[in-house]
């Protein structure tokens, strides 16, 4: 039986004389290999191996000093091109300054090629703050599920809203729904995914005609625009809603404590009538108190002798702000002016299609639950600051 075969051994003055006689004859190496019995192969470790001490070509001239030195310096030439090399893969990293993260994540992609100090060190970032965002993976994996999460919240509360949210009521009814979340986050988050509110609509169709020949009322209100309790102090306006039909007129009442549209009507024709029976509707509810003052601008709806009439049977109080000043009746045009921003249709196409809409969002989503701001409450639905109130009101009793 014959045995298995063994690997021939070879001295080091034959490896170096093969070398040799590859670097100094002008054969190639596949020539001298099979000229000396050996594998294509081996000879081109030898010859690396030697090539690397610096004796292929007549290194052997050189003291190890020599040699080590030799070493060091083809070290560092290696390591200088790979200084070099980094930029270029690193393209605008190192132009302007990036986010730490992107310098991160070009380290990590780039670490099975060069060392990670190296990396590091020509990108001008810390070793060990490296390790620590890769240790922080996990962490920063679930707080970008939780930011998503986070996402899909806004974008429903956005879309309850009718698309009227801004990052204020957004934040506002996030925190009702149990969320601990800063301001600031919100509105990052709102911006960066293109989540807005409505802004207010230019320009505003005006409806005041005054009679020259009517009697008007004092100002009792004077730009307070402020009540102690609810039923005490209204402010009305009318507005046009444009249809296909012609315009739709709304007139309505809003209380000055809780900003509550209290009574509205609607019709073709913008009269004594129509604002006369707004009030009665906000009469009806039994919300209004004795001597309640009812402010208004000086239009011809609400000097003539039917409307005023009224206020005298109900014991009310009528005042009237300046002419040409919209901000003695500022409450109730930013009212207006904010049905038909978040309404958000321009122009409807009959007057039956805008007065369902305008119902709907006066007295299910305005009323009970659009998020305003209260001083000392904090950010409530006008039904929830009319309930306050009555809660107060009964301990103060």
């Amino acid at each position: 039986m014959v045995g298995k075969q063994q690997n021939p051994v070879y001295s080091e003055e034959f490896k170096r004389d093969a070398v040799r006689l590859v670097t100094s004859s002008g054969r190639t190496r596949a020539e001298v290999a099979r000229e000396l019995g050996i594998s294509g192969e081996t000879l081109r470790t030898w010859v690396r191996a030697f090539a690397a001490e610096g004796e292929a070509a007549g290194g052997s001239d050189l003291s190890a000093d020599e040699r080590a030195e030799l070493r060091e310096l083809r070290r560092k030439v290696k390591q200088q091109d790979e200084v070099i090399s980094i930029p270029k893969k690193s393209h605008c990293l190192l132009r302007e300054r990036p986010p730490v993260e992107a310098v991160y994540r070009f380290v990590g992609a780039e670490k099975a090629h060069h060392a990670v100090t190296l990396l590091c060190g020509v990108l001008g970032v810390s070793r060990n703050a490296y390790y620590d965002w890769v240790a922080a993976a996990a962490a920063r994996l679930a707080r970008v599920r939780a930011e998503e999460l986070l996402v899909a919240e806004i974008v429903l509360i956005h879309l309850g809203s009718r698309g009227a949210y801004g990052s204020p009521r957004v934040h506002a009814e996030l925190v009702r729904r149990g969320h601990r979340v800063n301001r600031k986050r919100v509105e990052r988050l709102m911006r960066d995914h293109s989540i807005a509110g409505f802004t207010r609509r230019r320009g505003r169709r005006c409806l005041t005609k005054q009679d020259h020949a009517a009697r008007f009322a004092p100002d009792l209100i004077g730009r307070d625009f402020t009540a102690r309790a609810p039923g005490e102090r209204l402010v009305g306006d009318v507005t046009c809603i444009p249809t296909g039909e012609g315009f739709l007129y709304l007139a309505g009442w809003v209380d000055l404590a809780t900003k509550e549209v209290i009574g509205w009507s609607m019709g073709e024709h913008h009269d004594g009538a129509l604002v006369g029976a707004a009030l009665e509707m906000a009469r009806a509810r039994g919300r209004l108190r004795p001597g309640c003052v009812v402010h208004s601008d000086r239009g011809g709806e609400y000097t003539g002798s039917g409307f005023r009439g009224l206020i005298a049977r109900c014991g009310y109080r009528q005042s009237m702000g300046r002419t040409g000043s919209c901000y003695d009746n500022a409450v109730a045009e930013s009212h207006w002016a904010l049905i038909k921003t978040e309404i958000g249709v321009r122009e409807w196409p009959d007057r039956a299609s805008a007065r369902a809409a305008l119902f709907e969002y006066i007295e299910v989503f305005y009323n009970r639950k659009r998020l305003r701001k209260y001083p000392g409450w904090g950010y409530l639905t006008p039904l929830e600051a009319r309930q306050r109130y009555g809660q107060v009101l009964n301990l103060a009793a």
